[in-house]
């Protein structure tokens, strides 16, 4: 009885505790939510960025690669019954005809031990752009190896133009293009726009398709045109294979579709022929979009987020210059996610700085009263309109160009040395004074480097808040406009008007007004004009 007595004390003092925990836990404060709006869209972008950055060096290495454990510039030979069984694989899950025979397999060997860098070249620009290619075909229902169409059109280069004159990742030519709703005015022809010409070469190739039944023979007609198949067609007696019309074909066309079946077989099979990826600069699922509602020049974005003209340039090939012209619809700049997103947050302010430098284009509306432009170098300065606190840059970026040299190896083009330092090929001529492709072994070749660093701007700060806190205007005043120092340019062989505008970041109307009294048409190599 006293045993069953202490039990029952235990079992009270047992509840009455319970009671009291449950107790505590009623009255005790709910957690606040500390995570604000901005801190969130902070998380979530630098969260998705380490994603992105893992991502992309999972893509790095290759386990085909190093299973066969090959040493470096190896170049495997294979045998021709290899080629033939890896081809008979890619026709197993493809509705093309990649035939195995002696003219496709000697291209092959061709470019597996002679263009060895353009494919690795051609599958590291292929991050940037298979993905837009891939969903478009799908869109359209058409065969996914047609995104190596672009790689034998253009080295997947959307700046790229041919000696006839076709441009861009799809090579339209003028007519073709307009006719497939590609526009050209003075600042942007939309054949170098990757999204709106893969679409017009999906509705071609689908449109071709549909005219041939056949895949080579589709190819065929969209490197010579319907025209010149139909006239093969009946040279050959009314033959319908491409095989059997290609010696009537144009002798560009009959290295086409091999051509083509080399390019598919290479990007396919490159780890078995140990070609890894030249690293892009950029992968597709890093990019994002914002449509502007004002024109704006890339200069103006580069002072604003630090993202360099340079970059949006080859980011947006679509653009003929370095302005964005305001249209309906509106005009787009593709970019990283991180500058995007500054962008979209300071969209007003690059309006308005847009405005302060360019006077035209850009913002409209007078300058709002919490946006200037400190006058020494440019840079925003934005007063909060609720509290009045200056928010200025407390670090500043300097741009060091340093200069390295090359010196060229037998077998070496300047189109190679381009993609070694990732540079392109013009600037390699403007950086040399060159004015052929043409470079002999040994010659040395001047490369541009830019370093930028990051430096403390403490002093600045202290300045800027300074001045505006003992105004007792609570406005910024208006800046006074910058001295802006002249630079020259001489005329070289092989430059146009147009062509001197965009390499210095100009209109065709600014160069002109520039140079009063100087006629576009009439420029002449040696004479001087003024670019700034």
């Amino acid at each position: 009885m006293k045993r069953f007595g202490i039990v029952l004390l235990l079992l009270f003092i047992t509840l009455l505790n319970s009671s009291n925990l449950l107790a505590q836990r009623r009255t005790k404060p709910p957690v606040k939510d500390t995570v604000t709006g901005e801190v969130f869209i902070r998380i979530v972008d630098q969260s998705l960025s380490l994603y992105y950055d893992d991502f992309a060096k999972g893509l790095n290495y290759d386990s085909i690669v190093d299973a066969l454990d090959y040493d470096a510039g190896t170049v495997p030979l294979f045998s021709d019954d290899d080629y033939c069984k890896r081809l008979a694989k890619l026709n197993e899950v493809s509705t093309f005809g990649f035939d195995c025979n002696n003219v496709s397999l000697t291209t092959i060997k061709f470019f597996a031990q002679n263009r060895r860098n353009f494919v690795r070249v051609a599958l590291g620009r292929g991050r940037l752009y298979f993905d837009l290619y891939e969903e478009k075909l799908t869109e359209y229902g058409l065969p996914l190896e047609l995104k190596y169409l672009s790689v034998i059109e253009s080295g997947l280069r959307p700046q790229v133009k041919s000696r006839a004159g076709a441009l861009g990742l799809w090579q339209f030519m003028y007519a073709t293009g307009k006719q497939y709703g590609l526009k050209e005015n003075s600042y942007m022809d939309e054949r170098m726009d990757p999204l709106k010409a893969t679409d017009a070469a999906c509705r071609y190739l689908k449109k071709l398709y549909n005219i041939y039944g056949d895949w080579n023979l589709a190819l065929a007609a969209y490197n010579a045109g319907p025209g010149n198949v139909n006239k093969a067609i009946r040279r050959s007696g009314g033959k319908r294979t491409y095989w059997e019309i290609r010696p009537f074909l144009p002798r560009e066309t009959q290295g086409y579709v091999p051509n083509f079946i080399a390019a598919t077989y290479l990007m396919t099979y490159h780890a078995e022929h140990n070609l890894l990826p030249a690293e892009p600069k950029m992968h597709f699922y890093q990019l994002d979009t914002l449509c502007l509602n004002r024109g704006i020049h890339m200069q103006t974005i580069e002072k604003l987020v630090s993202w360099s003209v340079e970059d949006v340039q080859t980011l947006n090939p679509v653009y003929k210059t370095s302005y964005i012209p305001p249209t309906i619809p509106k005009q787009c700049v593709t970019g990283p996610l991180e500058k995007i997103g500054l962008l979209v947050s300071l969209e007003d302010s690059l309006y308005a700085l847009e405005q302060r430098i360019y006077g035209t284009g850009g913002y409209k509306n007078p300058l709002p009263t919490d946006v200037a432009v400190d006058p020494q170098n440019d840079q925003l300065v934005i007063s909060n309109p609720v509290n009045n606190k200056i928010d200025v840059p407390k670090t500043k970026v300097i741009t060091t160009i340093n200069y390295t040299y090359h010196k060229v190896k037998a077998g070496e083009s300047l189109g190679s040395i381009a993609a070694q330092y990732n540079v392109a090929i013009q600037e390699l001529m403007d950086w040399n004074d060159l004015t052929t492709a043409r470079i002999t072994v040994n010659q040395l070749l001047k490369i541009q480097t830019k370093v930028s660093t990051t430096v403390e701007n403490e002093e600045y700060q202290e300045a800027v808040a300074d001045s505006i806190q003992n105004s007792t205007n609570k406005t910024v005043p208006p800046p006074v406009p910058p001295t802006v120092a002249k630079k020259y340019y001489s005329i070289r062989s092989g430059d146009t008007f147009s062509k001197i505008a965009s390499r210095h970041g100009l209109t065709m109307n600014q160069l002109s007004r520039l140079n009063p009294g100087i006629s576009p048409s009439r420029i002449r190599v040696g004479q001087r004009l003024r670019v700034k």
